[in-house]
């Protein structure tokens, strides 16, 4: 497939499922047990409708927006994603430096395969940092340190990984570290030769970056990804934890994986600048709700703070509706996976064109020219869930 012919998100979801083996490119489009969020993240947009004035100027148009007193040049960004570089060897620098190049943020995943140094240089200043909770916290606190002296002016705290989750779809396919050569990978691979060539002259599975000064010396990459796996996941996280991380993390404090008013309310008491809402792209509670569904219950319950958002954006219109419902800036995992996977550094350029191209023409059909003045007057949304006197139930 060539590159020209991309011109959705989608698109790029096909060829990268036509250049990775069936069990790496699960890994990416995969959720846990019946992959209900998945669906529902997705589906959730199908809901909405943007509302279009007429009459207005609009020859000039500006997707500029501004997150923590930093001005991008659109309203989205990259994702914190795991060991991103088994999908294409350097995929993670080649998303790094698209953002870079862009004026984008990138979230550097603490499972990233750069070092936060490097992710630093990369991003040209762009870095964000995700940080699990690790079971040794001095590990975690060193990471923050490593983070601050770059630097990065933005820590992401992820909250929705109290246990492992249940991923169906890797355990039939048998995903393993390192990738098992059972017949029917090596069938795959056989059949997708530019992947295998890949994978095998860069050494195999992927080193975790920023980790590996934490792993026993000489640690190959496997062995680092096992201790990484002795320290995650930590369900005796709590609010304490939050607390310490605000008392040595002087920058802009993130919570990942708000779903609920109550942890917004406590998350801003607590001193958080800013709330990811996010269901982990479907990737750890199956049955939890759309983050659209209870964006305007966060926002309300939280309004001065800055507000994330991923899962399930496939469209600049996407991006459109939920901007309007209050998220201030929106994240792609999989739609930025797709792209490098399939096409390398010019497939994540691809994608930050096909995304702008759709923001820019969408703010002209709504009659909305800077992206500064969309709000929930332009969108009609979708059933939300509404909270009161200690129960949820859907409304609208």
């Amino acid at each position: 497939m060539k590159i020209e012919r991309m011109i959705t998100a989608e698109d790029m979801r096909k060829a990268a499922k036509r250049r990775l083996p069936r069990v790496v490119f699960d890994f990416i489009e995969g959720g846990v047990e019946g992959e209900h969020g998945i669906a529902r993240n997705e589906r959730i947009f199908s809901q909405c409708r943007l509302l279009p004035r007429y009459f207005v100027d609009v020859s000039q148009r500006s997707q500029k927006t501004t997150v923590f007193g930093r001005t991008y040049d659109s309203p989205f960004g990259f994702c914190p994603t795991g060991t991103p570089d088994l999908w294409r060897p350097g995929a993670e620098g080649l998303l790094a430096e698209t953002a870079g190049e862009a004026n984008l943020p990138f979230l550097l995943s603490t499972a990233g395969n750069n070092t936060v140094e490097e992710a630093t240089r990369l991003a040209r200043g762009n870095l964000w940092f995700q940080l699990y909770t690790t079971r040794d916290r001095a590990i975690a606190d060193s990471l923050i340190g490593r983070a601050k002296d770059c630097g990065v002016e933005t820590l992401v705290i992820t909250a929705d990984v109290p246990v492992a989750p249940n991923r169906e779809r890797n355990m039939r396919n048998g995903f393993s570290r390192p990738l098992r050569k059972t017949a029917s990978l090596v069938f795959d691979g056989l059949t997708h030769p530019r992947w295998t060539w890949d994978y095998v002259c860069s050494g195999g599975m992927p080193l975790m970056g920023s980790f590996k000064a934490y792993a026993p010396p000489n640690a190959t990459p496997d062995e680092v990804a096992d201790f990484f796996g002795t320290q995650l996941p930590t369900p005796d996280q709590t609010w304490r934890d939050f607390e310490h991380m605000r008392k040595i993390w002087p920058g802009n404090l993130v919570i990942k994986g708000v779903l609920h008013p109550d942890d917004a309310r406590q998350a801003a008491e607590l001193g958080a600048n800013g709330l990811y809402v996010s269901n982990h792209g479907g990737r750890q509670l199956d049955s939890a709700p759309a983050p659209l569904e209870v964006l305007p219950a966060i926002r309300a319950a939280a309004p001065e703070q800055t507000i994330i958002m991923d899962s399930g954006f496939r469209r600049g219109t996407d991006m459109l509706m939920a901007m309007a419902m209050g998220v201030d800036i929106c994240l792609l995992g999989r739609a930025a996976l797709y792209s490098v996977a399939a096409f390398g550094r010019l497939g994540a350029q691809r994608l930050v064109s096909i995304l702008r191209r759709e923001i820019d023409l969408n703010l002209a059909q709504i009659g909305c020219p800077d992206i500064a003045n969309l709000d929930e007057s332009f969108v009609v949304p979708p059933p939300v869930i509404q909270f009161g006197n200690g129960r949820a139930r859907f409304e609208g």
